[in-house]
């Protein structure tokens, strides 16, 4: 697994990808296309690893469970991972979903509304912990005697990306917090409403629209029909999408290769 995680991040990062992203999961997804009992590596781990191998990538997890870790440990997590491969790490963070590996692994399950909760005060310690502030935090579900976080990030602070497409919570936690979100691209009408829905919270919020950089998860094949793909692109380009992330649907390597050859130069073009 080693060699083909390394090869895969190395011509993405040579071809221009502009970031790489992994899954943060325990237990392999249950798909028609997978099983619980195949291989997945933990998240961050392989960042660090893929973080030795490349130079120029924005590395991530798409996106960190909020249940998976503590809040200040996943800022200390991050921070490591952002000191060690020069300032490259971006934290994504979801509400997490995958009950299965959770009560397998012992992982605490509560109500979706408690997740949220979690979510907001996990970003509010991140911020807090790339902050000057050392102090105390209180809130509902975690308390930290101190947010000391040393050595503190590349530059000012990793971007936060909140991923998910929940119009009452998600959404608006995006543009309360984030410096990016991410929605599924369903297709062009869905997301035009999701982002409509973000501007409409970020007037409420007082934030920037703009300040905040509009991801799609595409979920097509690429290779199989780069026009439609290269034509989906535009159009999501079109509606403000910043950037696009893609799903390998054959061997990593192979997919990566390809990708670097027939779709980066014409998706230079896009937009």
């Amino acid at each position: 697994m080693a060699p083909t995680l390394a090869d895969s991040a190395r011509i993405a990062d040579e071809s221009g990808v502009a970031s790489f992203t992994l899954m943060d999961h325990y237990f392999q997804m249950e798909t028609p296309l997978s099983e619980p009992d195949e291989p997945m590596l933990e998240g961050y781990t392989a960042l660090g690893y893929v973080a030795a191998v490349t130079e120029r990538m924005t590395l991530g997890l798409m996106v960190t469970g909020v249940m998976y870790r503590y809040p200040g440990l996943l800022a200390k997590i991050v921070t490591t991972l952002d000191v060690l491969s020069g300032g490259r790490a971006r934290l994504g963070l979801g509400a997490s979903w995958y009950e299965r590996e959770q009560y397998g692994l012992g992982v605490p399950v509560v109500p979706v509304s408690e997740r949220f909760e979690r979510l907001e005060e996990t970003i509010r310690i991140c911020l807090q912990m790339w902050s000057d502030d050392n102090g105390p935090f209180r809130g509902r579900h975690y308390q930290l005697a101190e947010t000391l976080c040393v050595p503190e990030p590349i530059g000012e602070r990793p971007p936060i990306m909140i991923g998910g497409g929940g119009e009452k919570k998600t959404l608006l936690l995006a543009a309360r917090y984030g410096d990016a979100c991410n929605v599924f691209a369903t297709d062009q009408d869905e997301v035009a409403h999701k982002l409509r829905v973000l501007r409409a919270h970020c007037t409420a919020e007082g934030r920037d629209y703009d300040a905040i950089a509009k991801t799609v998860l595409y979920n097509g094949s690429v290779l199989d029909n780069p026009d439609r793909f290269l034509a989906d692109a535009d159009a999501y380009a079109g509606l403000g999408v910043d950037e696009i992330q893609v799903l390998p649907d054959r061997h990593p390597v192979s997919f990566t290769h390809q990708l670097g050859e027939r779709i980066l130069p014409r998706l230079a073009a896009v937009g």
